[in-house]
This record gives structure tokens, sequence and C-alpha cells, in this order.
């Protein structure tokens, strides 16, 4: 046998021993999602995806629909070891830091999914970002990102005139800040509530999710009326580890986990995409309106939004430090002057 193939066998059967000499972990992830629900399925491919190329190296857990804590405690329970990863969203953590609102959900910047994620991977963001989750003993692994959602409403909304005096059901924090801002009448309500208040006429509209998802909760059902593509809210749900936990995972499971998630996201993006189109085509047949705003109202949207954005940035240090990446990128993306 040549001296060269020798050395080459020895080589691989080196880097196989190594291989094996990695201890085989659990990774115990929450998610708020429902198994049936379509990002609770892209999360059971991940998960397929990390136990395969691993080799049975990583094992996944799984607890769907948020069944160990609520899902606001589950960041909270994976700093304190209860569950290994948090796969909710940021934008739950903003009684921690305000920063986390730049993270979970910064309201009016990007147009598209892709914009956002470039920030994050090629525009300083995750570096920022990694920053406040470290401070808290986490590790931020990835976003996925579905898209812009959809406002439903029972009267038109061609444009910000319209939302003057507009009543609709809204999630807490900054959204209601920047609407408020435009003459609309956000009202906080639980998600549960938004069916009885459109068809008893307490709200005009709904925040709810994208147009596709709307489709799903029947929204459209009671409401004939609805943006899109959307421009105010873009949220993004993350995958987030104990600091402790991914550290000591070896460099071949973390970019194991890290690739599979990347995967995950983009093929979020692109599925909520398609489904998105085709609830457009299908609603419009049924005769719901949809409104795709003009440039000029999109940018006295984000105008307001920036109001909203520079009050929020002086609530931390953290907060600052995130909105400024925020803005340097998107007057990169000539979305803000």
């Amino acid at each position: 046998m040549k001296l060269s193939t020798v050395l080459s066998t020895a080589a691989a059967a080196a880097l196989v021993a190594g291989a094996a000499m990695a201890d085989p972990i659990t990774l115990r992830i929450q998610t708020h999602y429902a198994t049936e629900h379509p990002t609770g399925q892209a999360l059971a491919t991940w998960i397929d995806d990390v136990q395969t190329m691993s080799g049975g190296d990583i094992t996944v857990e799984m607890f769907y629909s948020s069944s160990v804590v609520a899902t606001t405690e589950t960041f909270d329970a994976a700093i304190n070891g209860i569950v290994d990863c948090d796969a909710t969203g940021g934008a739950y953590q903003t009684g921690k830091n305000p920063a986390f609102q730049f993270v979970g959900d910064i309201m009016g910047g990007y147009d598209t999914p892709w914009q956002q994620y470039s920030w994050l991977y090629y525009g300083d963001g995750y570096a920022a970002a990694q920053e406040l989750y470290n401070a808290q003993g986490m590790q931020l692994v990835g976003w996925s990102i579905y898209g812009q959602e959809s406002l439903s409403s029972s009267k038109p909304i061609r444009g910000f005139e319209d939302l003057k005096g507009w009543k609709f059901r809204s999630p807490p924090g900054m959204e209601t800040e920047i609407f408020e801002e435009l003459g609309a009448s956000p009202i906080v309500m639980d998600f549960t509530e938004i069916f009885t208040a459109l068809e008893t006429g307490i709200i005009d509209g709904a925040d709810a999710s994208g147009l596709a998802n709307n489709v799903g909760l029947g929204l459209y059902d009671i409401v004939k009326h609805a943006t899109y593509p959307g421009f105010h809210s873009m949220p993004s749900d993350h995958l987030a580890c104990n600091k402790d936990v991914w550290d000591g995972m070896t460099e071949q499971q973390r970019r194991i986990i890290d690739t599979a998630w990347q995967k995950l996201s983009f093929q979020i993006a692109l599925s909520n995409e398609k489904a998105n189109a085709e609830a457009a085509a299908e609603l419009t047949a049924a005769g719901v309106t949809l409104y795709d705003w003009s440039p000029e109202d999109r940018a006295a949207f984000r105008k307001a939004a920036q109001t909203a954005w520079d009050d929020w940035g002086t609530r931390s240090p953290e907060a600052g430090a995130i909105l400024a990446s925020h803005k340097t990128y998107l007057k990169q993306l000539g979305l803000i002057e």
C-alpha cells in the first residue's frame, strides 16, 4: 500500500474517532407554536435536519404550544435551565430590556424579510443583538421571519388618512404609540377576543397576523378589507439558547444547529410568501378588497414609526445601540434618509 494511501486512511480514521468522541446532547426547546401550525411543522423538519446531520449526536425534545411554561416565561426558563433553548421571539422580553423591541419587531422598518435578514447577517445586526442576549446569559442562534403582517378591517383602509379614528386590536408596546401618532385608536386586547369584538363593532379592525394566517383564523368571514402587502409589522421569532449550554457544545454541533436554522428561516419566509399570494388571489375573487399603500403613505407611516423608535432608543444603552445599527443599515438600503 502506498504511503499516501496509508496516511489518508489514518487521517480519515482520526476524524471519525474525533467526531465519535463528542458527547451526545439532548436539547429541550419550547415553542409557542402548535404542531399543526405551519411554523410548528417547519420546526419538526428542523429537528429532523439537526438529528440527521449530526448522525444522532444531537437529539431535540421540542415542547410545542408552550406546554412547559407560559410563552412569555420561556426565555427565563432557558436562562434558569428548565429548558435549554427558547423558540419564541425577542419581542416578549421588552420588560427585561427595551432593546428587545428592536430584535423582535422594529415596526415599519424593512419592507421584506430578506432586508431584515440581511441586517442580521450583513449589517452588523448579529453582533449588536448578540451583546444583548449574552448579557442575559443567552446566545442568539438566529431568526425566522414569515413576512409582513396585514391589517384587517370592516371599512376601507386605503392609506394613513383612513387610520384617523380607526379602532383596532393592537398588541401592546411600540405599535400602539405609532398608530396613536397617526390618529388611530389602538385597543390592546387578547388574541381570543378579536372575533367577538369585530362582530359586535367594538373594534373596526385588527392587527392579527399575515394575510394567509388571517384567512385561517376566519377574519375575512367577518370583515372585507385588508392591507396587502403589509407595511407596519414584520415580527421575527428567534432561536436562543442558554449560553452555558451553547458554549458546552462542540463546534460541529453548533454549526449543524445554525446551518439547519438558517434553512428553516428562509423556508418559512419563502413558504409564507407563496401562501400570502395564494390567499390574496382567493380573497380578491371572494370580494375582499386589498389595499397596497402608496410609497407616500408608507413613508408617512415610517416617519411616525421613527418618532417611536427614537423614544424607545433612549430607554436603555442597548436599545440605543441596536437602533443605531438598524438606522445605519436602513439608510444604506435607501429606506430612511
